[in-house]
């Protein structure tokens, strides 16, 4: 499995529209529990990514996208469903939080 796709607007819209049940990470570079977060999001890919396809946001890039969804601070993880927000996740958080948003448990 690939690295992350990082989204931009049009890219974000696609994602959460054309997808059931996907992950968005809003990040930043310089954020140290983003980083820590990456590898995590890194392996949930590897084991759902191709049920649950996950992507990232840089919120310094994507100031936009991240300011419509209220992003306060990150790491802030949003699941869509549909293209609407099901479930949100802030801060760093183990595999199995992830997984367990992603199945809607």
């Amino acid at each position: 499995m690939a690295d992350l796709k990082t989204l931009d607007k049009q890219a974000f819209d696609k994602f959460i529209s054309e997808n059931k049940v996907v992950l968005v990470d809003f990040y930043a570079t310089w954020c140290g529990p983003c980083r820590m977060l990456g590898t995590v999001l890194d392996d949930v890919n590897k084991e759902l990514g191709s049920t649950y396809p996950i992507a990232k946001v840089d919120i310094d890039e994507q100031y936009a996208i991240a300011k419509s969804f209220g992003i306060m601070g990150v790491p802030t993880m949003i699941v869509f469903e549909n293209g609407k927000e099901r479930d949100r996740l802030v801060g760093f958080r183990p595999k199995q939080d992830i997984i367990k948003a992603l199945k809607g448990e």
